[in-house]
């Protein structure tokens, strides 16, 4: 299968890397990257020769968030038409979470919004020295809704409270702090630190880790399709806030928004 956004390949060992192929975009969450990554998420899943999946990026960030195109669009249409779009994303998140492979981010540059909502549904998260993290989209007067439910599993409830309300930076021995990453590592050394991570799989039974991996998940809070529509309601009320036509209008006009003047 061969996609536009988005590219995978499996190795002799059974790794599969799956890798964003957006650089000139900072790797953002465009529509057809969202389909392009649900699809291969299911096909990655249900492949036999799949032992563990490396999710990474090309360019100087892993993920910079929700593609502007993509915005623009939420911003001009109508309840339903960003609800659809909203479920098409968490469906995607949804995806990766259950795929009974084991998931490990290469990760480096800047993870916002939705990239943090990427690294949350992996299963470990090696990052290079010197990346960026920031859940920004109270900035717009937006929340992050859809990645909500992972970011909360990864880091708890009380951890992702000031996160999700401040917008603000924070830097990767803080998102180690916080349990978003497992490792970090100076550049030079994140292949092998990838490397030594996957290692690790390939002594268990590859249907015994994916069975481990649902058992996990069912002890923690679940994450149901009523969860799942609930946040994007919630998200759908925001976008018609005040605040929210404010701070994205704001944002595309390059100025800052009445709440920062």
């Amino acid at each position: 299968m061969t996609y536009d956004t988005i590219r995978h390949a499996v190795d002799a060992r059974g790794v599969a890397r799956l890798t964003l192929t957006r650089p000139e975009r900072h790797n953002a969450l465009s529509a057809t990257m969202i389909h392009e990554l649900t699809d291969a998420a299911a096909r990655l899943g249900s492949d036999q020769r799949v032992r563990a999946v490396v999710l990474d990026a090309e360019g100087k960030s892993f993920c910079a968030g929700g593609d502007l195109a993509w915005m623009r669009e939420q911003f001009s249409g109508d309840r339903q038409a960003r609800i659809a779009e909203a479920t098409r994303l968490a469906l995607m998140f949804k995806a990766l979470n259950e795929m009974p492979k084991p998931l490990v981010a290469r990760v480096h540059g800047n993870v916002f919004g939705g990239g943090v909502g990427l690294i949350s549904v992996c299963d470990a998260v090696i990052a290079s020295e010197g990346v960026k993290f920031g859940l920004t989209e109270t900035r717009l007067g937006l929340i992050p809704a859809t990645i909500s439910p992972y970011v909360v599993a990864r880091i708890g409830e009380g951890r992702a409270r000031p996160l999700f309300m401040s917008a603000r930076l924070f830097d990767v021995c803080e998102a180690k702090a916080l349990g978003l990453v497992t490792a970090v590592v100076a550049a030079d050394k994140v292949d092998a630190a990838i490397d030594a991570e996957v290692a690790t799989y390939f002594a268990a039974a590859p249907g015994a880790a994916g069975r481990a991996k649902r058992l996990a998940r069912s002890l923690g809070a679940p994450i149901t399709d009523a969860v799942i529509a609930a946040t994007i309601e919630q998200l759908a009320d925001t976008w018609e806030t005040e605040e929210a036509r404010e701070g994205v209008s704001a944002f595309f006009e390059r100025r800052e928004p009445s709440w920062r003047a």
